[in-house]
């Protein structure tokens, strides 16, 4: 009887010790909004990071952070940072080419920034704020908010 309660009891804390460990989530949506370029640029290392372990990765800017979506961004968003000597556009832009991750502005970005969609980069476009709420809502989604 001994030897079967130690093997039920070993058997619950094997269980509750694999059901405390959450799958790990296969979307990632990463909202910027500071208009800080260090905490921008760690923004997209950790996106690009999560991208290439195989997260499905989204970008969302908003606000200053919107400026980084610019074609003409301001320089702020194109100087180079240590220590890759990377800036936070150009990781932007690198995140985009070498991964399945897609980028947006808000919605209300451009107008408010007094601009059109053609002053975005290529494949950048205006989030649709129906399809970004069911993102956000999603079971199997992670928010990093920067």
């Amino acid at each position: 009887m001994k030897t079967f309660l130690k093997s039920a009891v070993l058997m619950l804390g094997l269980m509750a010790g694999s059901m405390t460990h959450a799958e790990p989530a296969s979307k990632l949506i990463t909202i910027v909004t500071s208009p800080d370029r260090q905490t921008q640029l760690m923004a997209m290392v950790l996106t690009f990071q999560a991208a290439k372990q195989g997260a499905e990765a989204h970008i969302l800017l908003c606000g200053p952070a919107g400026d980084l979506a610019l074609k003409d961004a301001p320089a702020g968003a194109l100087a180079p940072q240590k220590p890759k000597g990377m800036s936070p556009q150009k990781l932007m832009s690198i995140i985009l080419e070498k991964t399945s991750a897609t980028a947006e502005v808000c919605a209300i970005y451009l107008p408010n920034a007094n601009l059109q969609a053609n002053a975005l980069i290529d494949g950048i476009r205006a989030a649709n704020p129906e399809v970004m709420a069911s993102r956000l809502l999603a079971d199997d989604t992670r928010i990093m908010s920067f």
